[in-house]
């Protein structure tokens, strides 16, 4: 019973601790860059710092992503800065940084959030999939992270938050340049973490399982895209194994705020990640059984569909959450067409 005791006492002490971090910092007034926040999780991650009061400067490839999200934001009252900008050239990464600075002064808090998602086997993919999947995810990150930490070293101060994956840490069969190229920012954000914690620059891993954030209307699908899409928008759609789109971004901003190492969002994610330390063969043999029954090569082959595209004969029933979230965090945004078909198979 003592050793009881000492393990709650323990833990108590350690949650008030989380607690005080997490309460001493706040995002009010402080500059947050957020890549990839015009739609998903960024967007998501957007609303909820607009609302605590947040100077926001977002940017995204689409100028009419950018629009819409400026129009939605701006209405809360924060101070929303929107520029476009592709983070796989770091030329316009560094022009945006400059301009980010200009409107808003310093960088506070970069979320380096853009991604792209390619499901497929392997015998489809081809070397521009895994190039554009390190490009994206790597070197955006990589460029972004270049331009602020000067500054921040400079303050002594900042926060950096990297969308990774739980693909980032445990491979996922049939998504093979995602996952690399997420192992990549998942040992680029851990291995950043422990050189500049000295400069009271604080970096946070985020590995987050499947999401309800609507990503799976615009990730991309080859070979039997169809049942690809069936089984990846499938899984985002199970409330237990994926995380709500909300809660995952307030989890996220409050993993920034006390400055934790790693944040794993979702029991599948932490149950994989618990298996790999204790049992890694096992884990092996669960992914060797999981990719065999994964749909084989075919279909469109190396070409490339949307998951709009790619929805075919899957029963709305089970992506009507995630066909949900697709609606309210702007995944449809580029296509009216494709959010009234939507609405209609989600209602």
């Amino acid at each position: 019973m003592r050793l009881l005791g000492t393990a709650l006492l323990g833990l108590g002490v350690y949650a008030a601790y989380r607690w005080l971090r997490a309460s001493a910092y706040t995002f009010r007034d402080k500059q947050v860059v957020i890549t990839g926040g015009t739609r998903g999780l960024g967007l998501l991650m957007a609303r909820q710092l607009a609302q605590q009061g947040a100077r926001l400067t977002l940017c995204a490839r689409s100028r009419e992503e950018l629009d819409a999200a400026h129009q939605e934001l701006a209405g809360t009252g924060a101070s929303i800065h929107t520029l476009p900008c592709d983070i796989t050239d770091q030329g316009q990464v560094v022009e945006f940084v400059f301009r980010a600075r200009e409107y808003h002064g310093p960088i506070d808090v970069l979320i380096n959030n853009a991604g792209i998602i390619g499901v497929a086997p392997m015998e489809e993919m081809r070397l521009e999939d895994f190039e554009r999947a390190m490009r994206t995810h790597f070197y955006g990150t990589l460029y972004m992270t270049l331009e602020v930490v000067p500054e921040m070293q400079q303050r002594q101060s900042g926060r950096i938050v990297n969308i990774s994956s739980i693909g980032g840490k445990i491979a996922v069969p049939h998504m093979l340049p995602y996952t690399a190229s997420k192992f990549a920012v998942t040992g680029f954000s851990e291995g950043l973490r422990n050189e500049l914690i000295k400069d009271g620059i604080a970096v946070t891993t985020v590995c987050p399982g499947p999401m309800r954030t609507g990503s799976h209307i615009q990730a991309e699908f080859k070979g039997q895209n169809e049942l690809e899409y069936a089984w990846f928008a499938g899984l985002c759609g199970i409330p237990g194994f994926s995380v709500g789109g909300e809660a995952a971004a307030r989890s996220i901003l409050a993993a920034c705020a006390r400055g934790d190492a790693e944040l794993l969002l979702g029991l599948p994610a932490k149950m994989a990640v618990i298996l790999q330390g204790i049992a890694p063969e096992l884990l092996a043999l669960v992914n060797e059984l999981v990719n065999e029954l994964m749909p084989g090569p075919g279909g469109i082959g190396t070409q490339s569909a949307k998951g709009y595209a790619s929805r075919g004969a899957t029963p709305s029933l089970l992506t009507k959450l995630p066909d949900r979230a697709s609606l309210r965090n702007n995944e449809t945004n580029q296509d009216p067409n494709l959010a009234v078909s939507i609405q209609g198979e989600a209602t």
